[in-house]
Parts: C-alpha cells; sequence; structure tokens
C-alpha cells in the first residue's frame, strides 16, 4: 500500500476565489509545467445569475505572467447556462505537459473562467499534479493557508 499523502502529489496551482462574480473573465495563477506531468483545472458553479452564462478553458504562454497567451486546442468545457440548470454543478479539464506548444516556448498553463450576462457566484481551482519533484505541496500558492 502506498503511504503518501495527495498533497504530494497534488499542488494547489492557481485559483480564481469563490465570490459573486461580476460578468467579466477571470485568469487564474499561471503554472509552469515543467515542474508537473499534468494539471487539472476544475470549475465550481454555485448559483447562476438570470440568464448567465459561465465558460471555463485552459490557456497557455511563454511565462508566469502570460506572455503569449493562447487557448489549448480542445481545453474548453462545455458552456454552463443558468437557462440549462446549471448552477450548483462542476466541470474539470485535464491537460498534460505535452499538450502545450513547449516547441514555440510555450510551457506555462492558466484557467480562464468567464462570467457572462449576470453576477454569479463561482470558482475556479488549477491543480498541478504528478510533479517532477515531490512533494507537490512544494508548489501550492502562498495563499494556501495549511496542509493536513
Amino acid at each position: 500500500m502506498n503511504s503518501k499523502k495527495p498533497s504530494e502529489y497534488i499542488a494547489i496551482s492557481g485559483v480564481v476565489d469563490p465570490d459573486a462574480n461580476a460578468a467579466a473573465a477571470y485568469t487564474s495563477d499561471y503554472v509552469d509545467m515543467g515542474k508537473f506531468e499534468s494539471a487539472v483545472g476544475i470549475v465550481l458553479a454555485g448559483t447562476l445569475g438570470t440568464s448567465a452564462t459561465l465558460d471555463f478553458k485552459l490557456v497557455q504562454a511563454s511565462d508566469s505572467s502570460g506572455t503569449g497567451v493562447k487557448d489549448i486546442t480542445g481545453k474548453a468545457s462545455t458552456q454552463l447556462t443558468q437557462a440549462g440548470t446549471d448552477s450548483d454543478k462542476q466541470a474539470s479539464i485535464d491537460v498534460r505537459a505535452e499538450d502545450l506548444d513547449t516547441d514555440n516556448g510555450f510551457n506555462h498553463v492558466a484557467l480562464i473562467m468567464t462570467v457572462g450576462t449576470a453576477t454569479s457566484d463561482c470558482a475556479a481551482v488549477l491543480l498541478g499534479c504528478n510533479p517532477r519533484h515531490a512533494p507537490a505541496s512544494d508548489n501550492d500558492l502562498a495563499s494556501v493557508d495549511e496542509i493536513v
């Protein structure tokens, strides 16, 4: 039996904090995929506002500040909608380091959560998985307050 803790394999690497978010695009921190074999982005829809939409995708960039940001092919979820009874639902997107355009210097990943039409309760988290050097928690955001 493996006695390692999940925090040795998974880091909280990027977030869009939970809030009543106005209609806008929200970008997480950029994660250096040179530190991880894979990552998973998760969007958490709370109560969506009247006629609201919630879009969610992963993007790539050449550094942690988002230089040259562009979409990663096939890494966008189906739109969540208030009309489609998608309040209080979640979606996730997996990405592997080899999904990035590393030949052109793209080695960072972020998630973009876009709230459309109406303020909505929502959040998102980007988890770095399978670190190249353990423990993964060494790459947690500074805002991670505790690991139990």
